[in-house]
């Protein structure tokens, strides 16, 4: 590998920038209309280890009974570039998926990151949260650490094991290293307990089995589940089994992303 000469201030190569691409700019890059449905709830999303867990939320409130759970899904392309849309970025200035829009509130309330769209509806349908302080905080211990520990194996160690042009030793070790101590974290988490947080599933069961259980599970990258030994992590192996095998976590990977735009656009 060549080395790097850092210039003394970074530009951006305009070159390289294309409508679905990364650049060091925030909002809006074209005028987009969302469409509506008939549901309180509307998720803008994609089947991402992020995406899905919203998914997964509703279809377990779903198959618990609460009617107003019900959602419309629609599917935001970030191949092509649609969290860029002036829609989309009216309800998340950040350019990222999931979104979510409340139209039971009035005004409608527009929510953004895995994690705040989770606790916020634990918290309005009083599911999937436990009430008391010391179980409450735990479940929230875990919830925010995805939030933390996930970018090192999706931006880390996917990226460079599965999406860079090229192989490259020193972010391959380091961001290996670091999703293994993640993985053993979790598997030595789960020797004494039935969920992340305990006995009982919680919202951070779903915020951490789309990247982890799914890892473990060999469905993320291929090739990683041999490269990573997911084998040794059998507390894991049997929790991300667990959590597959519920009937509302196969209805949300099985969710249908309906379609913002005609397919030719």
């Amino acid at each position: 590998m060549t080395s790097y000469e850092l210039p003394k201030v970074w530009h951006w190569d305009d070159e390289k920038e294309s409508k679905s691409g990364n650049r060091p700019d925030a909002g809006s890059r074209f005028d987009q209309d969302l469409p509506v449905g008939d549901a309180d709830l509307q998720v803008y999303s994609l089947g991402t280890p992020n995406g899905i867990k919203v998914t997964v939320m509703l279809e377990e409130l779903l198959a618990a009974g609460v009617e107003e759970a019900d959602y419309d899904l629609y599917k935001i392309n970030i191949g092509d570039g649609d969290q860029f849309g002036s829609d989309f970025v009216a309800i998340n200035p950040n350019s990222k998926i999931p979104a979510m829009v409340d139209r039971s509130q009035n005004p409608a309330l527009n929510l953004f990151e895995s994690g705040s769209i989770l606790l916020y509806l634990a918290e309005k349908f009083h599911y999937f949260l436990p009430e008391d302080n010391h179980s409450r905080a735990e479940v929230l211990n875990w919830v925010f650490w995805q939030t933390g520990a996930g970018p090192y194996v999706g931006g880390g160690f996917g990226h460079f094991f599965n999406y860079a042009p090229e192989a490259m030793k020193y972010p391959i070790d380091r961001f290996t290293m670091e999703t293994k101590r993640q993985l053993d974290l979790l598997d030595k988490i789960l020797a004494d307990r039935d969920y992340i947080a305990g006995s009982d599933y919680s919202i951070a069961d779903m915020m951490i089995w789309p990247w982890y259980g799914r890892l473990a599970l060999g469905e993320l990258y291929e090739g990683s589940d041999v490269f990573l030994a997911v084998d040794q992590y059998k507390n894991l192996q049997a929790w991300a089994k667990k959590i597959n095998q519920r009937p509302a976590v196969q209805a949300a990977l099985a969710a249908d992303y309906q379609a913002i735009k005609e397919e030719n656009d």
